[in-house]
């Protein structure tokens, strides 16, 4: 089978990452989870208190601070999946509570982080063997990835996956607040002015508000399989 760049985009905690992961280790494919990067500078500039009591953010300390920051993966042993590092500290745990979930958004429409983190999403995916997923994966960081999937699900079934996620990870979560951060993160992605979140016109819908972890895994392994042979 040919060596080929697979793109999954979709809305906030709809699974992406979970099968994208999946599908990686499968077939032996480089995963790289660009929600996470987002996701580490919003957590760098928490850290820096670049937002004010007002909740305003501060862009150009973010702009200082950008050029500073090193993100990159590392597979962890014990679960088998890669954890997230910022300046060669490991932030997977931080990165994943509300505090960053309730920022990153913002975050992620400023135009020059955009650029800045799609150019090193380009570089790591640029030998093909990839499986990544976020918001502008198929449309704007590899418009020529050769299997695309837009992936979906009922706001109410991805705020229940949430928050069974956060009380699993030992976090406090209340469901209200998270449904309420995945309806507005909804919003904020399909509206910014930078790389919305669409369906690019040549990737597969998946509505997986059904399925199990089981299924979509199985659906896109033989996504991939009938890509990879043709």
């Amino acid at each position: 089978m040919k060596k080929i760049t697979i793109a999954i985009d979709g809305h906030s905690s709809c699974g992406k990452s979970t099968m994208a992961k999946d599908l990686a280790k499968a077939i032996g494919y480089i995963y790289i989870d660009t929600g996470a990067m987002y996701r580490a500078v919003t957590y760098a500039a928490l850290t820096h208190g670049l937002w004010d009591s007002e909740g305003h953010l501060d862009t150009e300390g973010l702009a200082t601070l950008l050029p500073d920051l090193t993100i990159s993966f590392s597979l962890n042993e014990s679960t088998g999946r890669p954890d997230t590092y910022l300046n060669g500290e490991c932030v997977e745990n931080e990165i994943r509570g509300m505090e960053v979930s309730n920022k990153v958004s913002e975050v992620s429409a400023l135009g020059f982080v955009r650029e800045r983190l799609v150019a090193e999403q380009q570089r790591m995916g640029a030998e093909k063997g990839v499986v990544m997923d976020g918001r502008d994966i198929g449309t704007v960081v590899f418009p020529d990835a050769e299997l695309k999937v837009f992936v979906t699900a009922s706001a109410e079934v991805r705020a229940e996956r949430r928050y069974k996620e956060l009380l699993g990870k030992g976090q406090p979560a209340d469901y209200d607040e998270v449904l309420a951060n995945v309806v507005e993160r909804d919003y904020q992605d399909s509206h910014r002015e930078v790389s919305p979140l669409r369906q690019a016109e040549d990737a597969i819908l998946l509505d997986n508000s059904h399925l199990t972890i089981a299924e979509q895994n199985e659906w896109l392994l033989a996504q991939y399989q009938r890509v990879a042979a043709e």
